[in-house]
Protein backbone atom coordinates (compact mmCIF):
# COMPACT_ATOMS: atom_id res chain seq x y z
CA UNK A 1 0.00 0.00 0.00
CA UNK A 2 1.59 3.05 -0.60
CA UNK A 3 1.94 6.18 1.40
CA UNK A 4 -0.97 8.13 -0.87
CA UNK A 5 -3.73 5.83 -0.62
CA UNK A 6 -2.70 5.08 3.52
CA UNK A 7 -3.32 8.79 4.00
CA UNK A 8 -6.54 8.74 1.63
CA UNK A 9 -7.78 5.81 3.44
CA UNK A 10 -6.74 7.57 6.73
CA UNK A 11 -8.67 10.49 5.64
CA UNK A 12 -11.83 8.57 4.54
CA UNK A 13 -11.68 6.69 7.80
CA UNK A 14 -11.63 9.64 9.47
CA UNK A 15 -14.55 11.23 7.83
CA UNK A 16 -16.84 8.17 8.21
CA UNK A 17 -16.16 8.15 12.44
CA UNK A 18 -17.17 12.03 12.40
CA UNK A 19 -20.20 11.07 10.34
CA UNK A 20 -20.97 7.78 12.45
CA UNK A 21 -20.49 10.74 15.78
CA UNK A 22 -23.03 13.14 13.90
CA UNK A 23 -25.54 10.62 12.68
CA UNK A 24 -25.53 9.22 16.35
CA UNK A 25 -26.18 12.43 17.75
CA UNK A 26 -28.92 13.25 15.91
CA UNK A 27 -30.49 10.00 15.79
CA UNK A 28 -30.09 9.77 19.90
CA UNK A 29 -32.04 13.36 19.81
CA UNK A 30 -34.85 11.37 17.89
CA UNK A 31 -35.19 8.09 19.83
CA UNK A 32 -34.51 9.57 23.30
CA UNK A 33 -33.84 13.02 24.26
CA UNK A 34 -37.03 14.81 22.27
CA UNK A 35 -39.23 12.07 23.63
CA UNK A 36 -38.23 12.47 26.98
CA UNK A 37 -38.41 16.02 26.70
CA UNK A 38 -41.85 15.73 25.63
CA UNK A 39 -43.28 14.44 28.58
CA UNK A 40 -41.98 17.66 30.28
CA UNK A 41 -43.79 20.75 31.00
CA UNK A 42 -43.17 23.62 29.10
CA UNK A 43 -41.23 25.30 31.09
CA UNK A 44 -38.39 22.63 31.79
CA UNK A 45 -38.89 21.66 28.19
CA UNK A 46 -37.72 25.29 27.45
CA UNK A 47 -34.95 25.34 29.78
CA UNK A 48 -33.36 22.41 29.14
CA UNK A 49 -33.19 22.92 25.30
CA UNK A 50 -32.10 25.98 25.90
CA UNK A 51 -28.75 24.73 28.00
CA UNK A 52 -28.91 21.94 25.41
CA UNK A 53 -28.02 24.88 22.21
CA UNK A 54 -25.76 25.92 25.11
CA UNK A 55 -23.35 23.46 25.65
CA UNK A 56 -23.42 21.50 22.68
CA UNK A 57 -21.56 24.55 20.82
CA UNK A 58 -18.07 23.22 22.67
CA UNK A 59 -15.14 22.59 20.52
CA UNK A 60 -15.53 19.08 20.84
CA UNK A 61 -18.61 18.75 19.22
CA UNK A 62 -17.55 21.36 16.50
CA UNK A 63 -14.78 19.11 15.51
CA UNK A 64 -17.20 16.43 14.17
CA UNK A 65 -20.18 18.77 13.13
CA UNK A 66 -17.34 20.81 10.82
CA UNK A 67 -14.87 17.61 10.76
CA UNK A 68 -16.92 15.60 9.36
CA UNK A 69 -18.64 17.20 5.77
CA UNK A 70 -14.85 19.05 5.58
CA UNK A 71 -12.66 15.60 5.76
CA UNK A 72 -15.51 14.28 3.61
CA UNK A 73 -14.86 16.67 0.50
CA UNK A 74 -11.29 15.88 1.26
CA UNK A 75 -11.60 12.29 0.36
CA UNK A 76 -14.07 12.90 -1.97
CA UNK A 77 -10.75 15.23 -3.82
CA UNK A 78 -8.17 12.75 -3.43
CA UNK A 79 -10.18 9.59 -4.40
CA UNK A 80 -10.60 11.59 -7.67
CA UNK A 81 -10.25 9.02 -10.88
CA UNK A 82 -11.27 5.95 -8.45
CA UNK A 83 -14.68 4.20 -8.92
CA UNK A 84 -15.72 3.91 -5.17
CA UNK A 85 -15.30 7.89 -5.28
CA UNK A 86 -19.26 8.59 -6.27
CA UNK A 87 -19.71 6.61 -2.86
CA UNK A 88 -17.91 9.34 -1.10
CA UNK A 89 -19.66 12.16 -3.41
CA UNK A 90 -23.22 11.07 -2.39
CA UNK A 91 -21.96 10.92 1.34
CA UNK A 92 -20.60 14.62 1.01
CA UNK A 93 -24.20 15.36 -0.54
CA UNK A 94 -25.79 13.72 2.36
CA UNK A 95 -24.20 15.48 4.71
CA UNK A 96 -24.28 18.75 2.87
CA UNK A 97 -27.94 18.67 2.94
CA UNK A 98 -27.63 17.57 6.71
CA UNK A 99 -25.68 20.52 7.52
CA UNK A 100 -27.94 22.85 5.49
CA UNK A 101 -31.19 21.55 7.49
CA UNK A 102 -29.03 22.35 10.58
CA UNK A 103 -27.84 26.27 8.89
CA UNK A 104 -31.67 26.99 7.57
CA UNK A 105 -34.18 25.85 10.07
CA UNK A 106 -32.46 23.91 13.36
CA UNK A 107 -30.45 26.59 14.40
CA UNK A 108 -33.40 29.42 13.29
CA UNK A 109 -35.37 27.56 15.61
CA UNK A 110 -32.90 27.50 18.44
CA UNK A 111 -32.32 31.16 18.26
CA UNK A 112 -35.92 32.29 18.62
CA UNK A 113 -36.50 29.23 21.53
CA UNK A 114 -33.81 31.51 23.12
CA UNK A 115 -35.90 34.55 22.41
CA UNK A 116 -39.09 34.08 23.31
CA UNK A 117 -40.30 34.65 27.14
CA UNK A 118 -42.92 32.67 27.10
CA UNK A 119 -42.19 29.10 27.52
CA UNK A 120 -45.44 27.75 26.24
CA UNK A 121 -45.16 29.97 23.08
CA UNK A 122 -41.52 29.28 23.04
CA UNK A 123 -42.40 25.58 23.02
CA UNK A 124 -45.48 25.57 20.50
CA UNK A 125 -43.42 27.64 17.99
CA UNK A 126 -40.55 24.92 18.47
CA UNK A 127 -41.13 21.30 19.23
CA UNK A 128 -43.15 19.61 16.15
CA UNK A 129 -40.89 22.00 13.35
CA UNK A 130 -37.77 20.99 15.37
CA UNK A 131 -38.30 17.42 16.06
CA UNK A 132 -39.35 16.83 12.44
CA UNK A 133 -36.48 18.14 11.09
CA UNK A 134 -33.91 16.71 13.38
CA UNK A 135 -35.59 13.43 11.96
CA UNK A 136 -34.31 14.31 8.37
CA UNK A 137 -30.84 15.13 9.67
CA UNK A 138 -30.49 11.83 10.88
CA UNK A 139 -31.92 10.16 7.83
CA UNK A 140 -29.26 12.10 6.09
CA UNK A 141 -26.35 11.64 8.40
CA UNK A 142 -27.26 7.77 8.84
CA UNK A 143 -27.10 7.96 4.55
CA UNK A 144 -24.03 9.89 5.01
CA UNK A 145 -22.35 6.96 7.04
CA UNK A 146 -23.86 4.17 5.02
CA UNK A 147 -22.05 5.82 2.07
CA UNK A 148 -18.99 6.48 3.02
CA UNK A 149 -19.00 3.53 4.84
CA UNK A 150 -19.23 1.74 1.40
CA UNK A 151 -16.52 3.78 0.23
CA UNK A 152 -14.37 3.00 2.84
CA UNK A 153 -15.01 -0.90 2.34
CA UNK A 154 -14.28 -0.62 -1.45
CA UNK A 155 -11.21 1.76 -0.75
CA UNK A 156 -9.51 -1.66 1.22
CA UNK A 157 -10.46 -3.94 -1.09
CA UNK A 158 -8.62 -1.69 -4.32
CA UNK A 159 -5.64 -1.19 -2.20
CA UNK A 160 -5.52 -4.53 -0.77
CA UNK A 161 -5.76 -5.72 -4.33
CA UNK A 162 -3.20 -3.31 -5.60
CA UNK A 163 -1.16 -4.22 -3.04
CA UNK A 164 -1.19 -7.99 -3.90
CA UNK A 165 -0.15 -7.33 -7.40
CA UNK A 166 2.93 -5.47 -6.81
CA UNK A 167 5.74 -7.33 -7.24
CA UNK A 168 7.83 -5.34 -4.29
CA UNK A 169 4.81 -6.70 -1.67
CA UNK A 170 5.10 -10.24 -2.23
CA UNK A 171 4.85 -12.03 1.01
CA UNK A 172 2.99 -9.15 2.52
CA UNK A 173 -0.34 -9.45 1.29
CA UNK A 174 -1.32 -9.97 4.74
CA UNK A 175 -0.60 -6.69 6.30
Amino acid sequence: MTTHSRSTGLVLGAATVAMGLIAGVYYIFACCVMPALARSDDRVYVEVMRDINDVIQNPVFLLGFLGAPLLTAVSAWQLRGLPHRRWVWAGLAACALGLLTTLAVSIPLNDALARTADPAAARAHFEDPWVAWNVVRAVLSTAALGCLARALFLHGRVTRGAARHRPDTVGVSGM
